[in-house]
């Protein structure tokens, strides 16, 4: 069984001011039947779950992510134009049954986020979370009647395309939607020889994935990086992000399901970054895998915190 749970405030608290300096002032707490339809907005929702993970054999807690994420991110100052709205829409919540129960609600939950305007940021949670949003945006753009061509771009040490045989899983996402959708687009950023075996290997082969492997994905590269990623986005009309934070080291992410020492740093990911805002295609995006129980002096979720904090002060094309 899988609930949604509208937002509550005292989830977001920081240093007080009189001009709403902090994000914390900022932000509104929305049900996303309540959000208006105006357009100009953010609009955070968490993914609560983490029978992904487990069921990939990983460790368990990234069902506390998206409320730590909020912690670090409520206190980082506001420089959004009084224009824009920041809406934290509350969280879609695994209480138990079928992992599918919960991703059929996300993806319900992201199509109506985006019917209202807005611009979805999805934090979670196991990486389980990308089925149900990517589900949920080719859900809308059906609804528009839109031909689905969705580009997925993930920041990940992972490939994620493990065989769904025996279920869904938090490793399974990209080979459920390669499955069912057919041209399959997706570029995977920071992939380890040591965090994928043969198989996985030969799957992306077979369906055509592009990737970048992980001691290629370096800031003294990031001009080809980019030149990648526009040749990329250049086949697609959307493009969707994600960014698993157990790609970035352990020195920047100790708190995720899967750490190693030997992940990217944020500074690639944040050039990155701009080159997919500046295209004007990047249509929603998450961030996954945060497990407070193992983070460090909050570290990895005032990673998590950062890159959220970065895109909504990015530069949109209008």
């Amino acid at each position: 069984m899988a609930k949604y749970y509208p937002p509550k405030k005292n989830n977001w608290s920081g240093r007080k001011s009189k001009d709403a300096l902090y994000l914390h002032e900022k932000i509104q707490c929305l049900p996303i039947d309540q959000l208006p339809t105006t357009g100009n907005q953010f609009a955070i929702l968490g993914y609560q779950c983490d029978e992904g993970v487990r069921l990939n054999q990983g460790r368990v807690g990234t069902k506390e992510g998206p409320n730590s994420i909020r912690k670090a991110l409520g206190k980082m100052p506001n420089h959004i134009s009084s224009l824009q709205k920041l809406i934290d829409a509350g969280d879609i919540c695994y209480e138990s049954g079928k992992l599918e129960n919960i991703q059929d609600l996300l993806s319900e939950q992201v199509a109506e986020l985006l019917s209202k305007k807005a611009f979805p940021i999805l934090i979670g949670g196991g990486h389980d979370i990308a089925y149900g949003h990517y589900n949920g945006i080719k859900r809308y753009l059906l609804s528009q009647n839109q031909r689905p061509s969705i580009g997925i771009i993930n920041f990940d040490a992972h490939f994620d395309l493990r065989s769904d045989d025996d279920g869904p899983n938090s490793g399974t996402p990209f080979f459920q939607i390669a499955n069912e959708n057919e041209p399959f687009h997706y570029l995977c950023l920071g992939i380890r020889k040591d965090a994928n075996d043969q198989i996985l290997f030969q799957t992306a082969s077979k369906l055509n994935v592009t990737y970048v492997l992980q001691n290629t994905f370096r800031i003294q590269f990031v001009k080809e990086i980019n030149t990648w990623i526009r040749a990329f986005m250049e086949k697609v009309d959307h493009v969707y992000v994600t960014i698993d934070l157990d790609g970035f080291s352990s020195a920047y992410a100790p708190g995720v399901s899967a750490s190693s020492p030997l992940g990217f740093s944020p500074d690639v990911v944040l050039e990155s970054l701009e080159t997919i805002t500046a295209s004007g295609k990047l249509i929603s995006m998450d961030i996954a895998e945060m497990n407070p129980k193992y983070d460090v002096d909050g570290l990895t979720a005032k990673l998590g915190a950062s890159l959220i904090h970065h895109i909504i002060h990015a530069e949109f094309p209008q």
